[in-house]
């Protein structure tokens, strides 16, 4: 089963931080704690992970996964940024939104959308996911926690441990954390495309 990291929402313990980017480094999974809800985390050369997450949730291979990064400088270094996509992004982050975006070179391809060569880019305002990227100096790897047939909004740790605890290695528990998911935009082809109506507010259509 997963090793259970406790920390404070607020002010994580540096120790458990860096036991669960270690987890990363060494090629694991991470369940960790979002403003939006519990999330799934690895590190972006791990790619046999996908199909691990993808077993967790029950999804098809297509489906969008998504970059977690610290800043919006950190981004650009992944995702093409026009100037209305970055106006966009400035203004609502760090928050609940994840942005589809065309991927750069340095995304391995078998992490980008397999028909579109897009990516999700998330910057999120959780404390614990700052502190997670600044320990890892790299995007992390994220996919929203979702378990078919199972209410959401009640979830807790216990559950996790209980339905992928033999699937992941740690599992950061920050207290329970509401499952909202993020706002969906796909910004990849110019248009602001709103794909999923989450808790991020929708003001800019």
């Amino acid at each position: 089963m997963a090793n259970i990291l406790r920390v404070h929402p607020e002010n994580p313990q540096p120790r458990s931080i860096k036991a669960a980017i270690e987890t990363v480094r060494n090629g694991g999974l991470i369940i960790y704690p979002t403003d939006s809800g519990y999330a799934i985390g690895w590190g972006v050369d791990n790619l046999k992970a996908p199909k691990i997450v993808a077993l967790i949730k029950q999804i098809d291979a297509q489906h969008h996964y998504t970059m977690m990064c610290s800043s919006i400088s950190q981004m650009t270094e992944f995702v093409l940024v026009d100037n209305v996509a970055f106006r966009l992004i400035k203004q609502h982050t760090p928050g609940p939104y994840t942005f589809i975006m065309a991927a750069t070179r340095r995304v391995p391809k078998k992490l980008q959308h397999q028909k579109r060569k897009t990516i999700g880019i998330r910057i999120d305002a959780h404390p614990v996911v700052q502190s997670l990227l600044e320990e890892l100096g790299e995007p992390l790897m994220t996919s929203t926690l979702e378990f078919p047939e199972v209410d959401m909004y009640e979830l807790d740790v216990e559950d996790i441990e209980l339905r992928a605890g033999n699937r992941v290695n740690t599992i950061i528990d920050a207290g329970y954390c509401e499952q909202d998911p993020s706002t969906v935009v796909d910004l990849s082809e110019g248009d602001i495309n709103i794909i999923r109506q989450g808790k991020g507010e929708i003001d800019f259509v």
